[in-house]
């Protein structure tokens, strides 16, 4: 291809001044030399690359710093950063050069981004050893974390250009992990979108519905929010703020979960949007005015109290701070409204990132240290499970990325803040190891209680303990926190450690015996194929003779079979080498790879694969091929965890097979119904109906019924007839 080289560096350089102009912190000349200076040595760097697009290298460096300077907030020094991330990957660059140049920090931070894009480059599979590596990275210095989501956030935005397989193993992996961090961090609207991204590749018919819907109801959305603003700002200007009020639509991935957890179509999810209104205020006054607010809104609305959320008075550990509040608006539909101030809605909008502009006249350190704290957690998790697969680690801090909170107090009145579902012995925990390691029981509220007891919000809770107590097996199961967990398990490690490094002295003479290398990946994939848990596991059975030489060889032919399935698919595709069809009565129903290949494989247990759905091949270690849904609940994480044993798959010839699927069918209970459904089904349609059960209770009905389909547009017209008869109010599809 031919590049106007002339007008690409005109573009280059409007981009670079676009970033310098919409930065978010004002810059003095020293800090404008520093990311000029990381401008130059960029562009050099990556002079002669390109995108897939075909478009010049360095815009998306430039795209990166910006998203960190006006969507993050962060400044100068990472601004350079995320100018520099690719260069020391990417150039002849060195370490050594940047930290000559530019100093340690700024080179450690590139170097610790060098790192996590060289991993994701090798495809390194989340159950390696690598990853873990990866993860205390993130956790060394915060600006790693935000800057490499800033990276994935512009890479998912420019994910067109990439292959479809190479587009759902990002996606899937976005959702996976670069989402909840984000999350953690505070940057919910980088989070809602990074998930509504990977949503258009993951589930592209259902971004595009809901996308179509939201897009439909825009013009009456912003009617509404019209005439809330009409009928509230004129209470507000009466009480003297100084306010603005915006609506906006919630995020599509926040519409989806909702339509999935509530069994419910689109226009049945009564707050898809929400109003903010955000007020200017001082430090004394910025809590009085919020709850000024609340009563304005609540006298010109009516208010629903159990959907009351106050994250003023406790703050949540991100540092979020906002009232919540649905009322009952002008066209009298429930809609959400938050109230916060101008420092509040910058905290929302860019996290962490966003505390250290407010330290001066509003109590914001204690914030500083919940992140500063979630750090720590991170590291020591990592440091102290070193016998927990990383699958599992990562599962851990997933929970404590996620989940909400409840505030419990201390016998001395200091609050504490510990995920839902945290019991007495997450909180002993909280407070120091010894104290988890020692705890008998607790007192809440002055009431003895077990050590499993489940705290609620207000609750005081101290700790009683003895030195003869020691931690047990059982208390895994009720405790929630990655440090509860992690103590637990690191005592009950200890006392099998010398069963454990038998084992392994067995396992690896047998391993020598057989030729095959004693190492991370071939003891995980054992450990898969024995199906246990974890690698300590799997040296006990070998300690206590549970597994032995016979087993071994069953595994290695397995392995065998195995190795030989990952070979051909990884294997350059043959010049000319297509599928072709073979004779109706020779007919397979799916073929493999970009080879097209006929193998021998199974359906998946987690999902109901019928012909027409889309579908993908997932090669198993001691299973072979196991073929699962697009929309299996299990297909993000395989693609995220295991995207090198996934492999494309497609449909012969849909219309020569049939299979069975069953559905749910709900709606008002009446005279002839059971008749008008299977009319439909067996007369209109002409289906096979395996079985039918139907409950009808207090006039409504619940009905599951299996069918012979023969493909999805034969189940896409029997839904909409089904969802045509009077009295049915909703028809799905059930994943077995």
């Amino acid at each position: 291809m031919s590049y106007d080289l002339e007008q690409e560096n005109k573009e280059i350089l409007a981009r670079y001044k676009d970033l310098i102009s919409n930065t978010y912190r004002t810059l003095d000349e020293e800090n404008n030399k520093l990311i000029r200076k990381a401008f130059d040595i960029a562009l050099d760097a990556h002079k002669d690359q390109r995108r897939k697009s075909g478009e010049p290298y360095i815009y998306h460096p430039i795209a990166v710093a910006k998203i960190v300077a006006t969507e993050i907030g962060l400044g100068a020094t990472s601004i350079a950063c995320a100018l520099l991330h690719d260069v020391i990957e990417d150039s002849d660059y060195t370490y050594e050069d940047l930290k000559k140049i530019f100093g340690a920090k700024i080179a450690s931070i590139v170097n610790g981004l060098t790192k996590i894009s060289i991993m994701n480059h090798q495809n390194i599979s989340v159950q390696s050893e690598n990853y873990r590596k990866l993860l205390l990275t993130l956790s060394e210095d915060f600006r790693v974390i935000l800057i490499k989501i800033a990276d994935r956030l512009h890479n998912m935005r420019t994910l067109e250009s990439m292959a479809p397989d190479k587009q759902k193993k990002i996606a899937s992996e976005t959702v996976y992990i670069y989402a909840p961090m984000a999350h953690r961090l505070g940057l919910y609207n980088i989070k809602s979108e990074l998930e509504d991204l990977s949503l258009k590749y993951n589930s592209p018919e259902v971004y595009n519905e809901i996308t179509e819907k939201l897009e439909l109801a825009k013009e009456s959305r912003e009617r509404y929010i019209e005439e809330f603003k009409k009928e509230a700002s004129e209470r507000l200007r009466e009480e003297g703020l100084n306010f603005k009020i915006k609506g906006r639509a919630k995020a599509i991935s926040s519409i989806y979960r909702k339509m999935l957890k509530q069994g419910v179509s689109f226009e049945e999810v009564f707050d898809n949007y929400a109003i903010r209104i955000i007020y200017k205020s001082d430090a004394k006054n910025e809590k009085f005015l919020a709850w000024k607010i609340y009563s304005i809104v609540t006298d010109v609305y009516h208010s629903n109290p159990s959907r009351m959320r106050d994250w003023i008075t406790q703050p949540r550990s991100t540092g979020y701070e906002s009232l919540h509040l649905t009322v009952l608006g002008p066209d009298r539909k429930w809609i959400e409204v938050q109230i916060r101030s101008e420092r509040m809605d910058e905290i929302a909008e860019k996290g962490v990132a966003a505390h250290y502009k407010y330290k001066e006249g509003y109590k914001q350190s204690s914030d500083d240290r919940n992140f500063e704290k979630w750090v720590t957690e991170i590291r020591e998790v990592l440091e102290q499970q070193q016998n927990l697969s990383t699958s599992e680690l990562l599962d851990n801090i997933k929970l404590n990325l996620y989940s909400k909170e409840v505030f419990v107090f201390t016998p001395k009145g200091e609050i504490k803040i510990l995920p839902t579902n945290a019991t007495a012995l997450d909180f002993a925990f909280s407070v120091h190891s010894d104290l988890g390691m020692k705890c008998l029981g607790a007192k809440i509220n002055g009431k003895l209680v077990p050590i499993s007891y489940i705290l609620q919000n207000g609750d005081q809770v101290d700790i009683l303990s003895s030195q003869n107590q020691k931690p047990k097996s059982d208390w895994l199961e009720f405790v929630v926190t990655s440090k509860a967990k992690s103590k637990i398990k690191s005592y009950l490690n200890s006392q099998k450690n010398q069963l454990v490094e038998e084992g392994k002295e067995i396992l690896q003479r047998k391993l020598r015996h057989a030729k095959i290398n004693f190492n991370d990946d071939e003891i995980n994939k054992l450990q898969k194929f024995f199906n246990l848990k974890s690698s300590q596991e799997l040296f006990l059975k070998f300690q206590s003779n549970e597994l032995d030489v016979s087993s071994l060889r069953k595994y290695i032919e397995s392995k065998n079979v195995f190795n030989n399935l990952l070979s051909r698919f990884r294997k350059s595709p043959a010049k000319n080498q297509h599928f072709e069809e073979p004779k109706e009565e020779n007919l397979d129903m799916i073929i493999f790879g970009k080879d097209e290949e006929k193998l021998n494989y199974s359906y998946a247990k987690c999902c109901t694969v019928i012909p027409g759905d889309k579908i993908f091949g997932f090669i198993t270690i001691s299973d072979g091929i196991k073929v699962h849904s697009d929309s299996c609940p299990n297909a993000i994480n395989l693609r995220a965890q295991y995207d090198y044993r996934v492999i494309p798959a497609k449909w012969v010839n849909a219309e020569s097979f049939k299979n069975r699927v069953k559905i749910e069918i709900e709606g008002l209970d009446r005279m002839g119904m059971i008749n008008d459904i299977t009319t439909v089904i067996s007369g209109s349609m002409g289906m096979d109906m395996k079985s039918l059960s139907i409950e009808s209770n207090n006039g409504v009905f619940t009905g599951n019924i299996i069918l012979e389909v023969k493909n999805k547009g034969q189940l896409e017209e029997t839904f909409k007839k089904l969802k045509n008869i009077n009295g049915v109010s909703r028809v799905r599809r059930l994943q077995s």
